[in-house]
């Protein structure tokens, strides 16, 4: 294995790990050398993840809770990188987006970075450690009929900026911003609110990032591990696009 972007003895946690992009950087960090905690409130699946990456561990957590939050960390003694993965999404516009469907956004996507860094900052900042929010291309341009979602990861955005200006020596924290990454989280929206025009929608999709293709997770977890790397030392605050050209178009 190269050297570069290498992460060997570095303790990682990832939330939302269990599938998609998450899985793919429980993957790629510990083939980086790192010990990997693979957290999600699925624990089942997240125990037959661990059971196929080595030096890992499934961890059980809400990440909306600050309870469970607080029961996990009660069980880390080190920690080197946090991944803020775990999201949902929601389709509608602001007319036809609930408050309860709002606020359940909210707390998936926004208050469990809160909750979830602010559980870690102290074993971060004993480390000198690495956050890496997986964001969203919507929260830097308007998506059609994703009034929640864009508020929401723009918040994501928001808050990795804030962290970098107050911690700016102590740790490092970026964004990273995806376009439309072939997950289960795309295929759940296609067979939910699309399932009589899949196809036709999957081409729309694929048609809106420039370069003809989705993202893939593994293009994401390849990302996460060079931003964890001490290559990316002199990247901070920063919101990295990662989504086939959309955004430049």
């Amino acid at each position: 294995m190269s050297e570069s972007f290498y992460l060997e003895n570095k303790i990682a946690l990832v939330t939302g790990a269990a599938s998609g992009i998450g899985a793919a950087t429980a993957r790629e960090l510990a083939r980086a050398g790192a010990e990997v905690m693979i957290a999600d409130i699925h624990l089942s699946a997240a125990e037959s993840l661990a059971a196929e990456i080595p030096r890992s561990r499934a961890l059980k957590i809400d990440v909306t809770s600050s309870d469970s939050i607080r029961l996990a960390f009660a069980e880390i003694s080190k920690l080197d990188i946090l991944v803020n993965n775990a999201g949902i999404g929601l389709v509608g516009d602001v007319s036809r987006t609930s408050e309860e469907d709002f606020e359940r956004v909210m707390r998936v996507n926004v208050n469990s970075v809160f909750l979830m860094t602010k559980a870690a900052l102290p074993l971060l900042l004993e480390s000198h450690g690495s956050i890496v929010n997986i964001g969203s291309v919507a929260g830097s341009v308007g998506v059609k009929q994703r009034f929640a979602y864009c508020a929401s990861k723009g918040a994501v955005q928001a808050m990795t900026r804030q962290i970098a200006v107050d911690y700016p020596k102590e740790l490092r924290i970026n964004c990273i911003a995806p376009g439309t990454v072939q997950t289960p989280f795309v295929e759940g929206y296609l067979d939910k609110y699309h399932a009589h025009e899949k196809d036709k929608v999957r081409a729309e999709l694929v048609a809106r990032q420039p370069i003809g293709r989705l993202g893939t997770p593994e293009d994401i977890a390849s990302l996460v591990r060079f931003l964890c790397s001490k290559e990316a030392e002199f990247i901070n605050g920063a919101v990295v696009p990662i989504d086939g050209g959309w955004t430049a178009a």
